[in-house]
């Protein structure tokens, strides 16, 4: 009984999906934006809702906003609505949603796409321990402080849409700062690691700072010295180790001229032995002749 009770609901709901795809329930579009997510205050942006079975209608949907936040039509069916935002402000950075009308009803929602806003505050700072030139397979620590207090800090890297990482803030007696510490790694040099970090208050999630400074985490194969680590807006200091060309030249020339001195004295003191020996024979010689002498 139980297992004919489960065959007919099988059945059943097998056929509520065949005939659901035989009605033509529209299928769910996609939401996308030019460039990237994270724009900086003042720029234009194009979102794109793109659709398989074309439309007339589209509609955008922001949260916490008007519902419908903005609508396109169109003439004839088409697979893709723009919306523009002529210049992002703080208004505009949100959780973004579209749907779109055809014959047989409306769409669901897309998935969500999360337009942030930056440059409504003034930029971190970012550095890395230990060092800015780094093995292949290690690990690096950045470190992203402000004055202003943050609640959150997030960290970029550059090529990749989304954040890499987000971390709450934590306030530093020593410095008097507000710091977020980020692990990154293992790092190869098969791709670039230039990274940037934003801050921003958990009232306003997709409003934040400008920008750090960029900040490149050189990878080498082989095992290099360390030196101070530096940020890229100070390029003289990146990538540098520090010279002892002139420290050893200085050393080397030192020894050799200690040889040299003990060379002299060596020599000195051979020569001063060789002609004491000489007068001690030419006094022994002398003293045998007069021997020789008082004799006769």
């Amino acid at each position: 009984m139980t297992f004919t009770f489960t065959a007919l609901l099988y059945l059943v709901l097998n056929l509520g999906q065949e005939t659901s795809v035989l009605a033509g329930n529209p299928s769910k579009p996609t939401l996308s934006v030019q460039s990237r997510p994270v724009v900086a205050r003042g720029k234009q942006v194009t979102i794109s809702c793109e659709v398989t079975t074309g439309a007339r209608e589209y509609r955008l949907y922001k949260e916490g906003g008007p519902h419908p936040w903005r609508t396109k039509n169109t003439l004839e069916a088409t697979n893709k609505a723009e919306f523009l935002i002529p210049s992002m402000e703080k208004q505009y950075g949100g959780r973004y949603r579209c749907y779109y009308k055809t014959p047989a009803g409306w769409s669901e929602h897309s998935d969500p796409l999360e337009l942030v806003v930056t440059g409504l505050y003034s930029k971190p700072s970012l550095s890395v321990q230990p060092s800015a030139v780094v093995t292949s397979g290690e690990t690096v620590t950045l470190q992203c402080g402000s004055e202003l207090r943050f609640s959150r800090f997030v960290l970029t890297k550059e090529g990749e849409q989304k954040p890499s990482l987000i971390l709450d803030s934590v306030f530093i007696n020593s410095t008097g700062q507000f710091q977020g510490v980020f692990l990154v790694g293992p790092v190869t040099p098969s791709q670039r690691w230039i990274f940037r970090c934003y801050g921003y208050h958990v009232i306003s999630p997709q409003v934040w700072s400008e920008p750090s400074d960029p900040l490149e985490i050189h990878v080498s194969d082989a095992v290099q010295p360390l030196w101070p680590s530096s940020n890229m807006s100070d390029p003289q200091t990146v990538s540098k180790p520090q010279d002892y060309t002139k420290e050893n030249l200085v050393r080397m020339g030192v020894s050799v001229l200690v040889l040299v001195l003990l060379g002299i004295l060596l020599f000195e003191a051979q020569h001063s032995q060789g002609q004491t020996q000489h007068a001690a024979r030419r006094e022994s010689g002398t003293s045998v002749m007069v021997a020789e002498t008082s004799g006769y």
